[in-house]
Order: structure tokens, then sequence, then C-alpha cells
């Protein structure tokens, strides 16, 4: 009895370890949750769109007469795939990567105006874990060190904005990710659907998945809706198929709505997830009043600096005492007059 329960167990290890010989990449217990997932999210589009073309003939035979209509929606499918592969696999901004980028420039910059480093500034090798963050750190660390510091204000202890995980220095509005073991700039949330961080390196790109994921999924609901109300002759199991699906993608659609009114709020004040849920846990951010954006610099630059900024490691300074009492000021008449907001 023993050696029957067994039987299926051990098949299950070598047909697994086939696999992971075949891919080493699937080694991993979170790459494999995250390709099954991107894996599943795509045979759901797929589901969906065959499903619809399946039944609706009416559609099929209106490619033919408006192939316009149908090719669109079928360019909207492709591109809302490619848009989620393109966020996945996206870097949502490392601090390790930004230090790494800091030093390199530094370092081109000393060569080029041909002056000894102080003696000061000590060059060492960072040697890190693998596991915990990925790479080895090589140059000035000292630089680094005072341009995270420059970005605080005066008095400031470092042990307040020095990770506990990777012991690199913290710019303002990053935060060290327990999923991915790295430190993100202008960390947002991990998202668990696409398999990395959101951050300033792909928050954009993120915004815009949202947005054409909300568009698809009302485009196929009203797809649905006019199969269900067609004056055609259909099986009832059909129908109920297609109640079934229109269901949940009305579930999923309420769900990117808001998701897509919440981060397109997060655009307009410059914030992000973690500042707004986590805003009382930010040692830098516990004196702000609630109604105050401390990063916000009207509604036009944030879209400008969201939309248009090519450089994935903008590091932002806290800003100073006359700046947050400028923006905690109350509107009035003249403020609106002259675009304050924006």
């Amino acid at each position: 009895m023993i050696m029957d329960v067994c039987r299926p167990r051990d098949f299950l290890d070598r047909t697994m370890d086939r696999y992971v010989r075949l891919f080493p990449c699937l080694s991993d217990p979170a790459r494999r949750s995250s390709s099954g997932l991107k894996v599943a999210l795509v045979m759901l589009h797929l589901v969906y769109v065959g499903l619809l073309f399946a039944f609706d003939r009416h559609l099929i035979e209106e490619a033919e007469t408006k192939p316009w209509y149908t090719a669109s929606y079928l360019l909207l499918v492709v591109a809302t795939l490619i848009q989620y592969f393109l966020t996945s696999c996206s870097s949502p901004g490392y601090v390790l990567d930004a230090m790494r980028a800091s030093n390199e420039k530094d370092i081109a910059f000393r060569k080029a105006s041909k002056q000894p480093a102080s003696s000061k500034n000590v060059d060492v090798v960072v040697t890190i874990d693998r596991n915990q963050v990925g790479k080895n750190v090589q140059g000035d660390l000292t630089s680094w060190t005072k341009m995270v510091m420059d970005m605080y204000p005066p008095g400031t202890s470092p042990r307040n904005f020095t990770c506990s995980y990777c012991h690199v220095e913290q710019p303002p509005r990053t935060k060290h990710c327990h999923d991915c073991d790295r430190c993100v700039l202008q960390f947002d949330h991990h998202c668990v659907w696409l398999g990395t961080c959101i951050g300033q390196g792909n928050h954009c790109r993120f915004w815009w998945y949202i947005f054409e994921e909300t568009t698809l999924c009302l485009w196929t609901g009203i797809l649905f809706i006019s199969y269900l109300k067609a004056d055609i002759v259909r099986a009832w199991w059909n129908a109920a198929i297609v109640i079934m699906l229109l269901i949940t993608l009305s579930i999923a659609l309420i769900f990117l709505l808001l998701l897509l009114l919440f981060h397109s709020y997060l655009v307009l004040t410059n914030q992000t997830t973690y500042e707004l849920v986590r805003r009382r846990r930010i040692f830098y951010l516990r004196g702000i009043p609630e109604r105050v954006f401390p990063f916000s610099k009207g509604v036009c630059h944030n879209l400008y600096d969201f939309c248009c900024h090519r450089s994935v490691y903008q590091l932002e300074p806290l800003p100073s005492v006359q700046e947050l009492e400028e923006r905690s000021r109350p509107y009035t008449c003249s403020d609106l007059l002259r675009c304050r907001c924006c």
C-alpha cells in the first residue's frame, strides 16, 4: 500500500527533474509560480477571445464588411499582451543599479577632469550574496553615501535610511521588497500577476497596461452583450457559458476600473501606494499632514515627469520646510487663476 502511494510521487519528482534539466530557469519555485501565472493569464485572454469568435458567427461575418473593427479589437488584444510582458520584464529601478550607475558616472567624471580621488574616499568592492541582492558592486561608496545624505534634512542619522537587508543607503521614497529581495526606487507595490515590483522604472508601463486591460475588458463585455441581445438561434448552453464569462468579466472590469482610477490619482499627486498606505510608518512623512503631498510639483509637472522623463534613476530629495509650507497653504481664487495646482 505504501509502495502504491510513493510511486505517483516518484513519477512526479522524476517528471519535474526532467523539466528542470530542460528549462534551468524553472528550478526556482518563485520563477515557476511567476511563469505559471503568466501562462494562465495568456490562456485566459485566449479563452475569452476564442469563445467569442467561436460562438458569435455574426462577428466573423462582420469582419468581412467591417474589417477595421475586428482588426482593431484583435490589435488591442495583442497590444495588451505585449504590454503585459514588457512590464513584467522591465526593471522597477533597483538601488544597486542606481548606485552602480552613479559610481560609473563619478569615475568617468574624474577621468575626464583628470583630478585624483580624495584621500578621504576609499575605493572598495562590496560583495553581496547573490541570493540576497544579486551582483557585486564595485565603486566609491562615499560619493553615493554623500549624495543620499544630501537628500535628507541635516542631522538625519544614516541608520534611518540604511537598509537592514542590503546594507545600502536608501534615497527617499525607497523600500526593500521582500519578494524581489532588493531595494526599489519609488517603490509602489509588488505585483503578483506581473511577477515583479512596480517602481520608478516601470510605473508608467504598469499604468498603460492597466488602461489597455480595462479597455479590452470593456470592449469584450460589449461584444458578449451584443451576442446575447442578437436575435439568432443558439443553444442554451452557449448562452449559459457566455453569461458566466460575462459575470467574471464584469467583476474583473470593476476591479480594473478602480485600480486605474487609484493609480491615476497617485500619478496626479506624485505618490506611491506604499507612501499612501504606510505614511505613518515612514519616518520622513510622519509629521506632514495627510492632505499635503510632499513630492507633488503640480498636476502638469507630475504628468510630464511620469510620462516623458527618460531617466530611470531620478532621485528626489525631501522637500524643504518652505516648500512644505507652500504646499500646505490652502488654495485661493488667485491661486486658481495662476494655475498653482499645475
